[in-house]
């Protein structure tokens, strides 16, 4: 740096320059001006947000302690004719509201610990809670941790009631009123108000709103009397009552309430020696004891039950509710539910299954028990049903808890309770269900609509809502009603088999070795065809059949037709790895059974031209202010089978109804199709039928799955079917089952599947049905001419004396299985070789030194059959021993 004289005037000048001072001027300038410009963008900004924001707190609605209150309304059920079938009422609903004084401390504190552990600190939002769920959404990328105060719950619960529907900016607004808001009903009242609005309005599970009705419904006690370790059962279930509903999930509810008790402890509401009597108390027992005992009086029916599932369902799937809020809409929130009810014809199945006179006279009745004794200490033993079953089995190994009368099973009661409570000990709880046995069910569709019409869930009174419902919610074996859709029904339609293509039925095993039996007895039938197969019911061809199309195409097609029970592949507790794909699919041999509902629904499946329709039981929900909720008119279809191959299935299934298994369930008066079930030893029992009109299938088994023994029994369900279904039918016109297009006929032989030969065919051709295209082009190759054994019918050896042309009829190469192919003989005829089995007279018979004295035998039984003469009791021709060698 150049600091002498020269060098210091040069940059005096240069600063001094008029150029240098103008260009340092224009950069400060656009500097000056670039700043201004952003001020002003800013303080634009800043202006258009808080006046956004001021807008949407403007826009917010007005909050006071009655805005938030719950505004329960009931909701109404209608069949299709517009008739009021029931009210939907919530548990108690705004008469379950209790004053917080009455409100164990327990309670409140548990609610806050769990739910809003600053509840005391913040003014309506929780800026520490929001902090914390920001930080887990950056690590997490989701909004796994929510932030919302009890306040803002019941601002949003009550207040907010539409903000499923909202889009995101209206959520943003939402969201921003919802905070608005809650600051400002903590101005207008208390925590302890606020506190007692939350806990009589939250969903506790097992249709209860509050903690007054949950007290009730758990315990049979009002809420001052809950001890902490019932509180904490019940803060448990907030977070989803499903879930964790002590009746139901005890387990989940026993893990969630211990998660309530920690947080209650650290928080320092409750001492480690309460934390640890909490802990230690059995609960669960009392509450199984008293399950019963708080039952909503208004019981409903079967069908509105499933009602009220299908809706739950669709307000959360569909608008996005929670469980919470659904059920608040559902039971509070004064909807108009427009059921697929058909009245004549539910009124119809409630008039057979309630008529006991349709049922077997020897009724049994099933028994489950629980009981709770106090001791003289004031401990408590709880007693199951499984504990009362061992004690009496170790008297009778075949006790099963089926009671001839109700006063035998009292009696049994007694004598149990004589046996295990000691002086001092008093009944502190018990329950008693009998049930009669067997139950049933049945289902009724509308297959053109997928609407159920009609349904019945089980026989005997109805004590409960919302309870076991054997028509939707109790998975069943299908046994033989499988055949059709697990195996016919891809067949036919995309593995290139017809009605006429036979299975050999002869012993033939599963692939673990288990032998595949036939429902008849321990007979094979020979070549029969699967016409004959669905009318018969015949477990061999079924189980080949499927074989040979492959287990998965069968298992794919179930899926199509709607069932959701079955199980791919699955790893049980002990580690057993169980699938449904495999050869048992073909008998409805599957791991947790199918419901009546889906079966039904895959039947009408077949009646609908090939199309399933998803069942449905309502057609529209409409808001407390009429505007449609749900519109569930659309039906929700796929095709599942072509149109051909749902006929050619059809009418195989009317032979079953004319001339197989199922004929007794024949009305006369109406195109009738359908297909009986039998499991294993008769533990499960169907009938799937259909008309042109309504598709029906009932069910009859006993609740703890044991053998059907009578007659009556075993044929219940097509006793059950035959009765609803012939009366529905009363004043409808007769219909037949209109053929599909591009069904043709052809006449086959009956023993092979294909065209047959003039002359040879002649007792064995019949005409059948084909989709076209699909009619056979080869000829029979089970019968041709050929020399048959007169003696024993069989081929005959080139040295048979006993020679004489006939048809012959044996099983080809294609139907024999391959153990038993190799063991056959070829047999040169004009088509070049067959399988055969020769007649003995062969060259070894002749050499054998006894072969004349066996041959005379066997001409005399010849003669004496040829008279009409049954020959007398012979001795058994002696097998014809080879030459003996003189030498070793």
């Amino acid at each position: 740096m150049n600091y002498g004289k020269r060098g210091i005037a040069k940059v005096q000048k240069s600063l001094t320059s008029k150029s240098i001072k103008f260009k340092k001027m224009f950069l400060i300038s656009v500097l000056k001006l670039m700043l201004v410009s952003t001020m002003s963008v800013v303080i634009i900004g800043v202006c258009f947000g808080i006046g956004a924001f001021k807008g949407i707190l403007n826009s917010a609605p007005d909050i006071d302690p009655t805005t938030v209150l719950p505004q329960g309304f009931a909701t109404i059920v209608y069949d299709a004719k517009g008739n009021e079938l029931t009210k939907l009422v919530a548990a108690n609903s705004n008469r379950s509201y209790e004053e917080i004084d009455k409100i164990p401390k327990y309670l409140s504190d548990a609610f806050v610990a769990v739910e809003d552990e600053r509840f005391y600190e913040h003014n309506g939002i929780d800026i520490r809670g929001i902090i914390r769920a920001g930080f887990a959404a950056l690590q997490n990328r989701e909004l796994s941790q929510g932030a919302s105060t009890i306040t803002q719950q019941i601002i949003k619960n009550n207040v907010f009631d539409d903000w499923v529907n909202e889009e995101t900016m209206q959520k943003i607004k939402r969201k921003i009123q919802e905070q608005y808001l809650a600051i400002e009903l903590e101005k207008k009242m208390s925590k302890e108000k606020i506190l007692e609005i939350y806990m009589s309005t939250i969903n506790l599970g097992q249709n209860t709103l509050g903690v007054k009705a949950a007290a009730l419904r758990y315990f049979n006690k009002q809420p001052y009397q809950l001890t902490l370790s019932e509180c904490a059962v019940i803060v448990a279930t907030t977070s989803n009552p499903s879930r964790y509903n002590p009746i139901s999930h005890p387990d989940n509810n026993e893990g969630r309430r211990k998660i309530v008790l920690e947080k209650m402890k650290n928080q320092g509401y409750i001492t480690q020696a309460e934390y640890d009597e909490a802990i230690a108390d059995d609960v669960y027992s009392r509450i199984l004891a008293v399950n019963e005992e708080t039952v909503d009086k208004s019981v409903y029916t079967y069908f509105v039950d499933e009602v009220t599932a299908q809706v739950l369902h669709d307000l959360m799937e569909i608008k996005g509710f929670n469980e919470t809020q659904a059920h608040w809409l559902l039971f509070s929130g004064g909807l108009s539910i427009y059921t697929t009810q058909d009245p004549d014809i539910q009124a119809i199945c409630d008039e057979v299954y309630e008529n006991e006179e349709n049922y077997p006279e020897n009724l049994k009745w099933y028994l489950n028990y629980v009981l709770t004794i106090e001791k003289a200490n004031g401990e408590k033993e709880n007693h199951s049903t499984e504990m009362f079953k061992a004690f009496y089995k170790k008297q009778n190994p075949s006790f099963d808890l089926l009671y001839a009368t109700k006063d035998e099973a009292y009696e049994a009661i007694e004598a149990y309770k004589h046996d295990v409570m000691v002086d001092g000990d008093k009944v502190d709880g018990e329950r008693i269900t009998l049930t009669p046995q067997p139950q049933v069910s049945i289902t009724v569709e509308d297959q053109s609509t997928g609407y159920i019409v009609a349904m019945v869930g089980g026989r005997g009174t109805k004590e409960a809502s919302r309870t076991l419902n054997r028509a939707s919610n109790t998975t069943r074996q299908p046994g033989s009603t499988f055949k059709v859709v697990s195996t016919y029904a891809p067949a036919l339609d995309s593995a290139g088999l017809t009605l006429a293509d036979v299975q050999n039925d002869a012993p033939f095993n599963y692939n673990s070795g288990r032998p595949v039996k036939n429902w008849w007895g321990s007979n094979y039938r020979g070549l029969l065809s699967l016409r004959y197969g669905i009318a018969q019911s015949a477990n061999i061809v079924a189980v080949k059949t499927l074989t040979q199309i492959s287990p998965q195409l069968g298992f794919d097609y179930l899926q199509n037709f709607g069932f959701s029970t079955l199980v791919d592949k699955r790893v049980e507790k002990d580690g057993t790895i169980v699938s449904d794909i495999g050869q048992p699919l073909a008998l409805g041999g599957i791991t947790d059974g199918v419901t009546n509902l889906e079966l039904n629904a895959a039947y009408a499946t077949i009646a609908n031209q090939g199309t399933y329709v998803k069942p449905k039981l309502y057609t529209k929900i409409v808001d407390h202010d009429g505007n449609v909720m749900i519109d569930n008119t659309a039906p929700e279809s796929t095709q599942v089978i072509k149109a051909s191959t749902a006929w050619l299935l059809t009418s195989a299934m009317v032979d079953v109804v004319t001339t197989g298994t199922g004929g007794s369930v024949n009305f006369g008066n109406m195109a009738i199709a359908g297909k009986t079930g039998t499991t294993s030893d008769y533990k499960d029992v169907w009938f799937s039928g259909y008309t042109p009109y309504y598709t029906a299938t009932t069910w009859t088994g006993y609740d703890n799955n044991v053998s059907m023994r009578t007659s009556a029994e075993k044929n219940l369900s097509k006793t059950m079917w035959k009765k609803v279904m012939s009366k529905i039918h009363e004043n409808l016109e007769y219909k037949s089952f209109p053929m599909a297009n591009g069904i043709v006929t052809a006449s086959i032989c009956s023993k092979s599947g294909r065209l047959p030969i003039a002359g040879v065919c002649s007792g064995s051709v019949k005409t059948e049905y084909f989709a076209e295209g699909s009619v056979p082009t080869e000829y029979c190759d089970v019968h041709y001419f050929s020399n048959i054994c007169g003696y024993c019918g069989l081929s005959a050896a080139e040295e048979c004396p006993f020679k004489q042309a006939s048809v012959i009829e044996q099983i080809p190469d294609r139907l024999l299985d391959n153990n038993l192919a190799s063991s056959l003989s070829k047999l040169p005829t004009d088509k070049g070789t067959e399988n055969t089995q020769l007649c003995p007279h062969n060259s070894t018979f002749f050499a054998a030194p006894n072969a004349q004295e066996v041959l005379q035998q066997q001409i005399l039984e010849m003669q004496l059959r040829a008279a009409g003469i049954t020959p007398p009791s012979l001795d058994p021709p002696v097998e014809p021993q080879a030459p003996t060698s003189d030498t070793d």
